[in-house]
């Protein structure tokens, strides 16, 4: 993304460094990535429901009160401010942060690319790890067969994907943040204005996590969970959870708890 300018005048802008929890840890240095946090008699006092105010306040060592934009940036040595992404899209890999603009640009500099999405995929080990959708270049999927949105893997889309696998394992310069895989797609998931929506891929995500746990599970047995039975859906009060329906197997239900218990997603079992 490219510079913002400087900050606006009566309005306090900086950089600074959190814990996980928001908490204030330092100001960022000169070109150092960090939350955006603004002040001053233009910046809104916050909300009448007190529950949406969760989180968007930071005090620093000094006692002042910040509000915390969400987006991330640093500030160049000319004072000038530049947008790096939004805190809630970084990629957590073993608590260490992956920008998903650090793949997605890599990704879209291919031909055959004309969008990209990164986010997290849940991993038992690391939290999370990166992997990216790609949406097709118009020429790129004339050459394939495409249902809905999904591309169907035949030899000319496996080898697309080898191609383009290649490009972001030479061209992504941070070794963590190479995608542990790409999915092909002819579209993906917008908003209303036409901005990818990353929820829907991350609920994918954790959908396909859930099911693989669950068909390795039942693999050789009698018990069969269909793909209709897993659900991820977003809760007005636990958020992003996955839920499960077992049809009352309880040792499928005990066994599916120990597998999901390393992961960091919620999640319900009935």
């Amino acid at each position: 993304m490219g510079s913002i300018g400087l900050r606006l005048p009566l309005q306090e802008m900086r950089s600074a460094q959190l814990d996980e929890q928001g908490n204030f840890i330092r100001y960022s240095q000169v070109n150092e990535i960090g939350n955006l946090l603004i002040r001053g008699d233009n910046v809104f006092n916050g909300y009448l429901n007190l529950e949406h105010n969760k989180g968007i306040w930071v005090q620093d060592d000094q006692g002042q009160r910040w509000f915390n934009t969400g987006d991330l940036g640093r500030q160049d040595e000319d004072g000038y401010f530049w947008l790096t992404g939004r805190k809630k899209e970084l990629i957590v890999r073993g608590g260490h942060n992956i920008e998903p603009k650090l793949i997605e640009e890599v990704l879209c500099q291919h031909p055959s690319v004309a969008m990209a999405a990164a986010v997290g995929t849940p991993d038992a080990h690391a939290g999370e790890v990166p992997v990216a959708y790609v949406m097709l270049s118009g020429e790129a999927i004339g050459t394939l067969t495409v249902r809905g949105q999904e591309v169907v893997m035949d030899d000319s889309a496996r080898a697309l994907l080898e191609e383009i696998t290649a490009y972001a394992k030479e061209n992504i310069t941070e070794r963590a943040a190479i995608p542990r895989k790409i999915v092909l797609r002819g579209g993906l998931p917008t908003t209303a204005v036409g901005k990818i929506f990353k929820p829907a891929l991350e609920m994918e995500e954790i959908r396909l996590c859930v099911q693989d746990i669950i068909d390795r599970l039942v693999q050789g047995t009698d018990s069969a969970i269909t793909e209709s039975q897993v659900k991820v859906e977003q809760d007005k009060v636990l958020g992003t959870i996955a839920r499960v329906t077992t049809g009352g197997d309880s040792s499928l239900e005990g066994a599916l708890a120990e597998q999901l218990a390393p992961y960091t997603f919620k999640y319900e079992i009935v």
